[in-house]
């Protein structure tokens, strides 16, 4: 990505547009403290913003923008950079690089520039200046993630971890399990536990009842071995999982653009997966009288 030419300069509130906030989270806290600190010191740095269709759209600084507008305040200092929308949501990563931003909002920028702007994911990787397996992940976590999910984590009721717990879950059970984190206010160890256990629940409703009811598992010190077919059952669950995510991610990727680093590790899973599915044939077709 090149350097782009940038001016400084006063912009009505009014003018002021934020297309992109959707691909930021803003909690109350936050707000409330920058609301504070722009009525007790003013605004310390410029919103960062872009032109487009006449308008001034903003890609870094909502919050500034939503407590100035609280604040009834008239204008802010607006750095105006010359870059189209795909540069600037690529920048609102690269300013917030390394800090700040969370793994969901990564995702959402990462879903923007492949959805809305149908950008390939190894184009992507590379504006990101990060590897393609990230930016499949990140594409993997927003697209498994349930929608009524993803609003629960817009209007601050579930925390952007655990939401990412929530996300390994079944698309059918990720609303309830969601309702059971923020009804019984569970912390993200406490959901990654709630998820652990609906992973390997038979009867996944009986678990959500008990938690839902305020009784998690007790602690103990030896866990019950599975038995065999429950130990089968977990792993098919896993295999069925990791194969779909495997599957969306090779649907999506030329192939010549991860055949370097994943070649022989596809090879070889294909090989296990050829061998698993002949075992499988052989062993049904053994069962039948």
């Amino acid at each position: 990505m090149t350097a782009a030419a940038h001016v400084e300069r006063l912009v009505a509130v009014a003018d002021l547009g934020e297309r992109l906030s959707s691909l930021r989270l803003a909690d109350a806290s936050s707000l409330s403290a920058m609301r504070a600190s722009l009525k007790q010191h003013g605004q310390l740095s410029p919103v960062r913003a872009f032109a487009r269709d006449g308008a001034v759209e903003l890609f870094d600084g909502f919050k500034r923008l939503r407590a100035a507008r609280a604040l009834g305040l008239r204008d802010l200092r607006v750095v105006v950079s010359d870059v189209d929308v795909v540069e600037a949501t690529v920048q609102m990563r690269e300013l917030h690089f390394g800090r700040g931003l969370t793994a969901l909002e990564e995702a959402w920028i990462v879903r923007a520039l492949h959805r809305d702007h149908h950008i390939r994911q190894g184009a992507i990787a590379a504006q990101l200046r990060c590897h393609k397996s990230w930016v499949c992940r990140r594409l993997v976590l927003v697209e498994a993630l349930d929608t009524a999910v993803q609003a629960d984590v817009r209007l601050g009721l579930l925390a952007p971890r655990a939401a990412v717990h929530v996300a390994a879950l079944p698309r059918g059970n990720q609303a309830s399990a969601a309702g059971v984190v923020i009804h019984r206010g569970l912390t993200v160890r406490q959901t990654a536990l709630l998820v652990r256990e609906l992973v390997d629940a038979a009867e996944p409703e009986a678990v959500l009842t008990r938690w839902r009811e305020g009784h998690p598992p007790e602690r103990c010190g030896v866990r019950r071995a599975r038995s065999v077919a429950e130990t089968m059952a977990l792993d098919v669950t896993t295999i069925r999982r990791s194969a779909g995510r495997l599957q969306a991610c090779l649907a999506v990727t030329p192939f010549a653009t991860i055949a370097p680093a994943l070649g022989e590790s596809l090879v070889e899973i294909d090989g296990v997966l050829r061998a698993l599915s002949k075992t499988i044939t052989s062993t049904m077709k053994g069962s039948v009288p």
